[in-house]
């Protein structure tokens, strides 16, 4: 037997309300474009330095002079990535996908900018190529790459199902950072964050239900973008494989993803520079 229905009657006005036109939050003409043909200069004949598989239900870590060129290559088949950046040097900047997400949209693809926390909010990465840019916006409102979920992780399948789910991407990138940096398990779960969600295709139901449905990566799909920073890069190969039926799964078909770092031959980018920290004084009206 269902409830009363609480929703209160439409004013006499509703349909003007709706109608009124929506404005962009942060207009995003006023930052500074980034060189895209310079970088893909940069990247011709640039020559691979490092790389490291990222094995099926778990993640690994890789760090990218800044200057340098990430890759993240789906090497056999469709398969989702969940990617965290930080700092080299200062795990406290980290990747802030909500303001990505806010300055470049819900999914990002070539010439768009992965953006630094606060206080520092600053170009951590560029990228400049995307394989499925071609795909665009599906008849279901999906895209790819996107910004918007935060990565599948064991305290909400335990909310959700009541299951203790350890190769979910949240666990996976926290096993990853201890693996790389030398922190404890609990100190290293401390700095794993919201996501980029690489080669997951996403998008809202008109209800406003986040959905996904299966990747239309395939063997051979790569996303690459410059480090603006010294980065390190760590990546799960989520447990979903490519994300078209459900994400905290031992059943689902996966595959491994690579990372590679490639370093331009000829140097920097003609005229590039590390972005500076915002230059934002941070009195905060006190």
């Amino acid at each position: 037997m269902g409830g009363a229905d609480t929703t209160p009657p439409a004013p006499p006005d509703a349909q003007a309300r709706r109608a009124v036109a929506p404005v962009i939050c942060y207009p995003a003409d006023t930052l500074p474009a980034p060189d895209l043909a310079g970088y893909a200069a940069a990247r011709d004949g640039a020559r691979r330095t490092a790389a490291v598989t990222v094995p099926p239900r778990d993640a690994r870590a890789l760090r990218v002079p800044a200057g340098h060129f990430l890759s993240i290559l789906c090497p056999e088949g469709a398969q989702v990535g969940d990617l965290n950046l930080f700092n080299a040097a200062d795990l406290s900047e980290r990747f802030y996908s909500g303001k990505t997400r806010a300055l470049h949209g819900t999914h990002v693809s070539t010439g768009a900018r992965l953006w630094s926390c606060f206080p520092h909010l600053r170009p951590m990465a560029t990228i400049t190529h995307d394989s499925l840019a071609w795909y665009g916006t599906d008849p279901h409102g999906g895209r790819v790459h996107d910004v918007i979920g935060t990565r599948c992780d064991p305290y909400t399948a335990h909310l959700l199902g009541g299951v203790e789910y350890h190769h979910c991407c949240h666990s996976n990138l926290t096993r990853a950072l201890s693996a790389e940096t030398g922190l404890p398990l609990h100190e290293a779960e401390n700095h794993v964050h919201d996501v980029l969600n690489v080669f997951m295709c996403t998008g809202f139901t008109p209800e406003g239900r986040y959905f996904m449905k299966a990747s239309p990566a395939r063997a051979g799909d790569r996303l690459e973008m410059l480090a603006e920073i010294d980065l390190l890069a760590v990546l799960s190969a989520c447990p979903g494989g490519d994300c078209g039926a459900e994400h905290s799964s031992d059943t689902a078909p996966c595959h491994p993803l690579t990372l590679e770092v490639f370093a331009p031959e000829a140097g920097h980018p003609a005229g590039w520079a590390v972005p500076p920290r915002s230059a934002y004084r941070g009195g905060h009206g006190a």
